[in-house]
């Protein structure tokens, strides 16, 4: 699969949960984060996900906050994985941010250049990428692809 989201997280179904429209799918990644997705029930339905199945969580960069300290604050946003910053590519308006999770994934987020500096990020940092379970697209192998199904 090609796909424009640059991050491509691979993990293991280890609970679902199961709402009146929505399903909420935790994902197991290989350093042990737990991702969280809100799915429609429909698309759980269409993409026969079950516990213990692999599946792919995709993430556009421009979603992802980072924080590098809460300052005593919790967030509603379920996701938070923290690690480690590896790069820093500052461009014209934006930059791209890498950070590198325990297991070896790679977070890639999208934040303005004033933001790289209001925060003072730089490699070797730890940093915490964070996201709502809301803007996770999950993704399964199989048979064709279903233009209609929607996260």
């Amino acid at each position: 699969m090609k796909a424009s989201a640059r991050n491509q997280f691979t993990g293991t179904v280890s609970q679902i949960i199961i709402g009146a429209v929505n399903a909420e799918v935790h994902l197991s990644l290989k350093g042990g984060e737990t991702l969280i997705a809100s799915i429609t029930r429909e698309s759980l339905e269409t993409l026969a996900i079950k516990t213990g199945m692999a599946v792919i969580a995709l993430v556009k960069a421009p979603q992802i906050i980072i924080v590098t300290d809460f300052g005593g604050y919790r967030l509603s946003a379920r996701n938070q994985l923290q690690g480690t910053v590896t790069q820093v590519k500052p461009g014209a308006v934006n930059a791209e941010v890498d950070i590198e999770l325990k297991g070896g994934e790679q977070v890639v987020a999208t934040v303005t250049n004033d933001s790289i500096e209001a925060l003072g990020l730089k490699k070797g940092q730890p940093a915490t990428a964070v996201f709502k379970a809301g803007v996770v697209i999950l993704a399964v192998a199989g048979g064709g692809f279903n233009s209609e199904v929607q996260s």
